[in-house]
């Protein structure tokens, strides 16, 4: 399932690739993947003949911003990608890409997931905390926002809780989740169900390290 790093290393490919292009048309196989959508003309008309001005990440949702102010939102669930395409007419598209967008510089995106538990929906940002409650509460971001390491030791002694359910707990810190909590606890040598309030100064500043340089490695 894609963690924060995936998410990130999509996040700057994508501002690479995708800002400043114009969405000619948008093309969706089914319901599934825009469930928070009426229907399929009411997604496409949100997205086709705007432009792409910017990429953001929030936890582990992509926000791609739109030149009328409205916000792509991305998440891509247990088994989506986003997979780029140079829109030749003899490619034929992956069985399981619901929802693809043409460009009209050339060139395709195409979101692809077989489990289709990944959606994409237009909203405003008024409306997005309403769309996606989470993204209200999410906790401290361990790439873009540094904190030191005695704020860190702070918040682990105030929740008293084992360690790898706290660093998944997306109000403590977001973008984590299951392989990557094990990967920073094993880096740091602490046990997954140590309690958080039971770290020594050393072994704090062990997970903290240990979660910074574990992430921005796998990026």
């Amino acid at each position: 399932m894609p963690e924060l790093p995936e998410v990130e290393t999509l996040r700057r490919d994508l501002e690479k690739e995708v800002v400043g292009r114009r969405i000619k048309q948008v093309d969706v196989s089914g319901m599934r993947s825009i469930r928070r959508h009426p229907n399929k003309k009411h997604f496409m008309a949100k997205l086709e003949g705007h432009k792409i001005t910017g990429v953001d990440r929030r936890g582990k949702y992509l926000l791609l911003k739109l030149d009328g102010g409205d916000i792509l939102v991305i998440h891509l669930g247990m088994s989506g990608q986003l997979l780029r395409s140079k829109g030749a007419a003899k490619e034929k598209p992956d069985k399981h890409t619901h929802v693809l967008i043409t460009f009209t510089q050339g060139g395709k995106l195409r979101f692809v997931d077989p489990r289709t538990f990944g959606e994409l929906f237009v909203t405003t940002p008024e409306e997005l905390a309403a769309e996606v409650p989470e993204l209200a509460h999410l906790g401290f971001d361990p790439v873009d926002e540094m904190m030191s390491w005695t704020a860190f030791g702070e918040m682990l002694h105030q929740r008293k809780a084992k360690l790898k359910a706290l660093l998944m707990d997306q109000k403590f810190v977001a973008g984590i989740g299951n392989i990557y909590s094990d990967e920073i606890l094993f880096a740091a040598g602490l046990r997954y169900d140590r309690l958080s309030d039971s770290l020594s100064t050393q072994e704090v500043r062990r997970l903290y390290r240990a979660m910074v340089e574990t992430l921005q490695e796998a990026i």
